[in-house]
């Protein structure tokens, strides 16, 4: 069936994607083409506009990328609904008077143990749902590594890895705008350890790092295991580290280092934006101190561009960038790695003294998979998966939350922040919830201090589904019968919808 699609004088033989695009962008504007609407199929465009479907493919991404259009699953391409509203961020946290050592509770191995039972819906951990993964094309990759060369099952890369998986993770950086060799590239058992051995190589216990706040709560226990006292730096819900409170801290006290995570900060999604990350580097140089880069969502973009780690900053290699595969490939195979400038060295003797190595088939899977398989279009795929997926949570929560509910909007990764008004205790919420068999994070893991305990961390990685849907109408009820007492039967009232002022 032809959709009713307004014709613009196109010379055939100098249409572009970008002219296509322009048009249905015109047509957006103009309003001859409402929010909501499907677009033809790329087919029927090809047809009506006469070119290429690869010219339409190319077009329509565009747009999506653009937030223009959206991919509904088995549906097609549809022009993205405007609500016409802009919601508030969360509040941002004040500054930390005084470095604190951490104190990580028990609270957070329940939470990791809560969302790792099958029958839970696991919104409480940040490891992505194994769903959404070309585990089929990975499994067949692995069992042709293990059927060409069995004796690879048993045997790691001693020391610094694959070196042909060094190459591709250097090589993948050089096209982001980052300067970096594969010899300054160490494969480490997931970004865990890879952020444990760059912490140990520029601080002693007893030492202060600064980090923003919220902050990982795994990134906690690993600060709490090696005795690291904390000085917590206000991020912003949109702008990220605030570098006015931090060079503040710097000039107040002594800090041997910092702890940053510019794109995509867990738990806030924020990013830092090109002209921040030059001003931070500054203060790197301005007070001689490394910082420790947690890199594993800059590659969950949502925009056309990949932001440029704080890494491409870096002129004297004081930042020790880590990342992994974890979030964007294989989460079960923990293969990370470090590039850790000028400690190279020092990163080297305590990853001998901490794992030797690194299982040698899952890293040649996974370079096969860089090489061979595709990943840069599963990523795109994965991409539009988590946009999507943030938006369906997000409306919801919107719906079923109570009023002064407000959430944070990512333009990468996947997971969600969720201030509730001040008056819910999100430790009773998460143990309400988990009754109804519904794992959460509450706010106090990610602080040192005994802070955002009105607040949630949401893991949206798991498909839409009627489940995901009733979990999320569940928070809003609990949430809102503790304000208003009426226990969890009380009808949630709509989110209320406020301009930010």
């Amino acid at each position: 069936m032809r959709m009713p699609m307004p014709a613009v004088p196109i010379q055939r033989q100098n249409t572009t994607y970008r002219t296509l695009a322009e048009s249905v962008r015109r047509f957006i504007a103009e309003g001859t083409l409402r929010p909501g609407e499907k677009l033809p199929s790329v087919r029927q465009m090809a047809r009506q506009r006469g070119v290429s479907t690869g010219t339409v493919v190319k077009a329509y991404a565009s747009l999506e990328n653009l937030g223009e259009v959206e991919v509904r699953s088995q549906s097609g391409f549809y022009i993205r609904p405007r609500s016409g509203v802009e919601y508030p961020l969360p509040q941002m946290a004040r500054p930390m008077a005084r470095p604190s050592y951490v104190g990580v509770s028990d609270l957070a191995a329940e939470v990791m143990t809560s969302s790792a039972l099958p029958a839970n819906v696991a919104f409480g951990w940040s490891t992505p749902d194994a769903a959404i993964f070309p585990n089929r094309r990975i499994a067949r990759m692995m069992a042709s590594i293990i059927r060409d060369d069995p004796d690879s099952l048993a045997r790691s890369t001693v020391n610094w890895g694959f070196e042909p998986l060094a190459r591709e993770i250097a090589r993948r950086y050089v096209h982001a705008g980052v300067a970096l060799s594969h010899a300054e590239v160490l494969i480490t058992v997931g970004c865990t350890e890879a952020l444990n051995l760059s912490i140990r190589a520029v601080t002693k216990p007893g030492d202060t790092v600064a980090m923003e706040t919220p902050v990982s709560f795994g990134l906690m226990q690993i600060l709490q295991s090696l005795g690291v006292r904390v000085l917590e730096i206000p991020a912003c819900p949109r702008e990220g580290l605030q570098l006015e409170e931090l060079r503040a801290a710097l000039v107040a006290r002594k800090i041997t280092a910092l702890f940053v995570m510019p794109n995509y900060q867990n738990p806030l999604g924020c990013s830092l934006s090109d002209a921040h990350k030059a001003r931070l580097y500054a203060l790197l140089q301005e007070f001689d101190i490394p910082a420790v880069e947690d890199d594993v969502y800059t590659e969950l973009h949502f925009g056309a561009q990949c932001p440029r780690p704080l890494k491409a900053w870096d002129t004297d290699g004081r930042v020790l960038l880590c990342g992994s595969f974890a979030k964007t490939l294989v989460p079960g195979f923990r293969v990370g790695w470090c590039a850790p400038g000028r400690y190279l060295e020092p990163v080297r003797r305590l990853k001998m003294a901490n794992t030797m190595g690194t299982p040698l088939v899952l890293q040649k899977t996974i370079t096969d998979f860089l090489r061979i398989g595709g990943y840069d279009h599963h990523l795109r795929s994965l991409r539009r998966t988590y946009q999507q997926h943030l938006r369906l949570y997000s409306e919801n929560l919107r719906r079923h939350c109570p009023p002064g509910t407000r959430l944070t909007q990512p333009d990468g990764g996947y997971v969600l922040w969720v201030q509730f008004p001040a008056a819910v205790d999100t430790v009773r919420l998460y143990h309400e919830a988990l009754q109804k068999k519904v794992s959460i994070a509450p706010g106090i893991l990610f602080s040192a201090q005994p802070r955002f305990n009105h607040c949630i961390r949401l893991n949206t990685s798991s498909p839409w589904s009627d489940r995901i849907q009733s979990a999320l109408r569940l928070i809003g009820r609990l949430a809102a019968a503790q304000l208003d007492g009426a226990g969890e039967k009380s009808a949630a009232p709509d989110l209320q919808r406020q301009p930010v002022s």
